[in-house]
């Protein structure tokens, strides 16, 4: 599901891959469903491929979203976005003990509060990769 959802640099919120164009995807806010064209010129990252710095492997944005989920009993996120950078940095280290304290900031973990909330606000709970992985690796090699 993360694969479909895109952040768009520039614009706020989340938003729903649509449909794909030469040159621009078609996408949908998921808070007020009005559609836009994402051009080729915005970056445009789906959620399945952001990772967060640790002191070992990038941990993958599913991972952290399933522990947010697991934390916060699948409700909204208990801390406010806008608290402290110690206070943001103390939520995180409950979540991911071992993040990079100096490539992870305080607006990287006010970033997935957001978008955790948003998910989780417009429904969104399966954060799971593993049917996206299923579903490339039974598609037929042309």
């Amino acid at each position: 599901m993360l694969k479909k959802i895109v952040s768009i640099s520039g614009k706020p919120g989340l938003y729903q891959v649509i449909s794909q164009g030469k040159n621009m995807l078609i996408v949908e806010s998921l808070t007020d469903k009005k559609r836009l064209p994402a051009h080729a010129s915005e970056k445009v990252v789906a959620l399945g491929d952001i990772a967060m710095f640790t002191q070992g492997e990038d941990k993958p944005l599913a991972e952290i979203l399933e522990a947010m989920k697991q934390q916060e009993n699948g409700a909204q996120a208990s801390i406010d976005p806008k608290a402290d950078a110690e206070t943001l940095r103390a939520y995180f280290a409950g979540l991911v003990p071992d993040f990079d304290r100096d490539r992870v900031y305080p607006t990287d973990i006010k970033k997935l509060i957001q978008w955790y909330n948003c998910l989780i606000a417009c429904g969104i709970t399966d954060f799971s990769t593993k049917e996206e992985e299923e579903e490339t690796a039974e598609a037929p090699q042309a």
